[in-house]
């Protein structure tokens, strides 16, 4: 890369990108920070899209069988499951996309690829006879929205100063994490629209005497997906960035800090990203009575809104471990509490417990990825082990419903995997007190 210089006044915005110095105060204020946010708003919001799409799956599921499908609870359960496991994976690719081929070339690819499983998924829940096999390709293809975390994580904090990384990190994650509970908020209005369902040419399906029009649920992304589409090409831009190497990768994967971060960001996100895609089978299994469906967005939506507070508290108090830390605790003590609601059968204290457990992940998954780039200095370096920590945290996606689909199966009992969940999150907690908060670990990130 050539050497830095500072842009002058009327400079293109091909020129300013070219000499991108976020650190150096004089360029932030004249063009640095305008253009960051441009990249930033748009980033959360094609991000916040992504997740939309990933948890698409998890909304219909609960509706299949009533709709005329035919699958056994272990086969909902994985089919919910499966959109973890590609996009977790996928996580590992898209990391280092950006700086192959630019963050706005590669969110705008990644992102027209998810028009694929939105207009064929709208198609095959009309459709009774599609196949088990079908479905698993399509959430397979869903599960690739779940790899765009990673790459708009590690694009979007080259954007912004060290000062503001968190908070800019908190809010790209943050926001982007609410389209779960977006998903889960819209997607039973839409069902239920027999307006949407003219719209789209939606034939409906019949569940105890009432139309439910599941199609919506995929084909109302369209268009919103086509606007950011055009979005990108105006406000996003390529960054000049160094090329990830072999050597790069081995350094990251030397240090005992990427797998001590990526154990804490797995517990905080893997919860979330776990329990929001098996809560609702999970409620439909242990309480059957309840109609969930229009609740189910709540303890994702908490959890997304408190992850920018937990970067900016995190940048506040110039500490993520001491958010972290606390946090930990807090998934330990909830997890407990909400085993002990589906023991006593009583739906609002389960739910509470719930709740909480979310409040805990958001500022977990905020403080976090605060301590990355303060643990790991070098940018590139920075960039590469969040997107890594990012894509192992999301298999937390995939095993946690089927670890609730495996007890169900074997055990008949969710106990079990309550008590796995558990016995994770307590070594999380010595991890956590071991590398960064006793005195003698001498990090004060």
């Amino acid at each position: 890369m050539s050497e830095m210089k500072m842009p002058q006044v009327g400079a293109s915005r091909k020129e300013i990108i070219a000499n991108w110095q976020p650190e150096n105060p004089e360029f932030w204020e004249k063009f640095g920070k305008k253009i960051a946010k441009q990249n930033l708003v748009v980033s959360t919001i094609a991000l916040t899209l992504s997740f939309c799409v990933w948890y698409l799956w998890s909304t219909i599921a609960a509706q299949l069988n009533g709709a005329g499908f035919h699958f056994t609870t272990e086969q909902l359960f994985t089919l919910a499951a499966f959109p973890g496991l590609v996009g977790a994976t996928f996580r590992f690719i898209y990391t280092y996309m950006p700086a192959l081929i630019g963050g706005r070339n590669w969110t705008f690819i990644s992102t027209i690829i998810l028009l694929v499983p939105v207009v064929w998924l709208g198609y095959a829940v009309q459709d009774t006879s599609t196949t088990y096999e079908t479905f698993m390709i399509l959430t397979a293809l869903i599960g690739l929205a779940g790899g765009n975390f990673s790459s708009s994580m590690a694009n979007i904090g080259n954007f912004f100063p060290k000062a503001e990384k968190g908070t800019a990190l908190g809010i790209n994650g943050g926001i982007g994490n609410l389209g779960i509970s977006v998903i889960y908020f819209l997607a039973p209005f839409a069902m239920g629209s027999a307006t949407l369902g003219n719209i789209f040419g939606v034939t409906p399906a019949i569940v105890k005497g009432n139309a439910v029009y599941l199609a919506n649920a995929a084909f109302m992304w369209i268009v919103p997906l086509v606007i950011i589409l055009a979005c990108m090409t105006r406000y996003m831009d390529n960054l000049p960035s160094a090329k990830p190497n072999p050597k790069a990768l081995a350094q990251i994967f030397s240090n005992k800090h990427t797998w001590a971060m990526t154990l804490l960001y797995t517990c905080s996100f893997g919860a979330f990203s776990g329990y929001a895609a098996a809560l609702g089978l999970l409620v439909k299994t242990e309480f059957p009575e309840i109609p969930f469906a229009h609740i189910a967005f709540v303890g994702p939506l908490v959890s997304a809104s408190l992850r920018p507070v937990g970067g900016w508290l995190a940048d506040k108090i110039n500490s993520g471990t001491k958010i972290t830390f606390i946090g930990l605790i807090g998934l330990c003590i909830t997890t407990v509490l909400i085993a002990v609601g589906v023991d006593m059968h009583n739906f609002p204290f389960f739910f509470g417990m719930t709740v909480l457990m979310f409040i805990s992940c958001g500022f977990v998954t905020g403080s976090t990825f605060r301590m990355i780039p303060h643990i790991f200095t070098d940018g590139l370096q920075s960039s590469l082990i969040a997107g890594f920590v990012g894509a192992v945290a999301a298999y937390g996606a995939f095993i946690t419903p089927k670890i609730f689909g495996y007890v169900y199966t074997t055990f008949g009992s969710i106990h079990p995997a309550f008590a796995v969940l558990l016995a994770f999150n307590i070594v999380t907690v010595f991890v956590c007190y071991w590398f960064y908060v006793r005195k003698a670990a001498n990090m004060n990130v």
